[in-house]
């Protein structure tokens, strides 16, 4: 059968068993280097990308964060305080985009960083793939996504349906943030997954992991060792980046303490290293039954 949607073109398989409508060209990123933020729900993902962000920053890079959860969080360690919505802003005008202006939606943070909270639909009514595509559309509409380096997607919770897959339609290279623990790394082996199907049809790849929240990395390692994943980065279970959201900043005005600058520099060193380019990945995700086996114990 041969689908087609009106703005979108013919849809293409993203794996077995699902369909998915193709990125149409004209929505694609283009001059900046994109990277999506993937993993389990509460394992630090908005804390990893406001302070990826902001060390991106500190090297001089132009930086825009987008974040794709409806709680829009993601940004207020950047910016200080909750932002509105795209969503929220496109109903106030009645979802006509040519009524908004770019400081509707688009605000500075920390050290210049531009933070866009995409939001998402009402609970049960839509799809987070909609929200992301017309987020994207705005951006490109006021010419934002001209003078950016960097962007960075910070997508809601370990859900890997095509809604939430969607920003890796956009993005070069997808990271993927889990604790040292059973939950975060099963999440992680199907985000894996997820990225292995839409890298069939798009260009994202994957780049690895980010170790959040963990005095150890030995299960991760091991599992990555398996799969054939790597690490990026580790960041140990530090209060400070627990009261650095408490305190709506990010981890680089935190002060001096040695736990902090040492955190603070593998932010620069990872930023550092995606800006130069990481390798891809070619990971092989287990079977949900394997990991089970895997990991778990006698």
């Amino acid at each position: 059968m041969n689908l087609h949607t009106p703005k979108s073109g013919f849809t293409k398989p993203d794996g077995e068993g699902s369909v998915q409508v193709q990125l149409d060209p004209r929505d694609q990123i283009k001059g900046a280097k994109v990277f999506a933020v993937y993993g389990k729900g509460g394992i630090g993902k908005s804390t990893t990308s406001s302070n990826l962000s902001a060390a991106f920053s500190k090297l001089g890079h132009r930086v825009l964060q987008i974040g794709c959860d409806p709680k829009h969080d993601s940004t207020f360690t950047l910016t200080k305080k909750l932002m509105p919505t795209v969503i929220d802003v496109l109903e106030t005008v009645e979802f006509h985009s040519e009524e908004l202006r770019p400081d509707d939606y688009m605000f500075e943070g920390y050290n210049g960083v531009m933070c866009v909270e995409a939001g998402g639909p009402p609970a049960g009514t839509g799809c987070g793939g909609y929200v992301v595509g017309q987020t994207v559309k705005l951006l490109k509409q006021h010419h934002l996504l001209e003078d950016t380096d960097v962007v960075i997607f910070d997508v809601l919770g370990d859900v890997v349906c095509g809604g939430f897959a969607a920003p890796l339609q956009h993005a070069e290279r997808a990271l993927v943030v889990a604790a040292n623990d059973f939950d975060s790394i099963f999440a992680m082996n199907r985000i894996v997954a997820a990225i292995g199907a839409k890298s069939k049809n798009y260009d994202v790849r994957l780049a690895g992991v980010v170790a959040n929240r963990s005095r150890e990395t030995d299960e991760i390692d091991r599992f990555c060792d398996k799969i054939g994943m790597q690490r990026l980065a580790h960041f140990r279970d530090v209060d400070a980046i627990r009261r650095s959201r408490l305190k709506k900043c990010t981890l680089f005005e935190m002060g001096d303490d040695p736990e902090v600058v040492a955190a603070q520099d593998e932010y620069l060193r990872l930023a550092a290293m995606l800006w130069a380019g990481v390798d891809p990945t070619i990971a092989q995700p287990m079977k949900d039954r394997d990991i089970f086996d895997f990991l778990g114990f006698e």
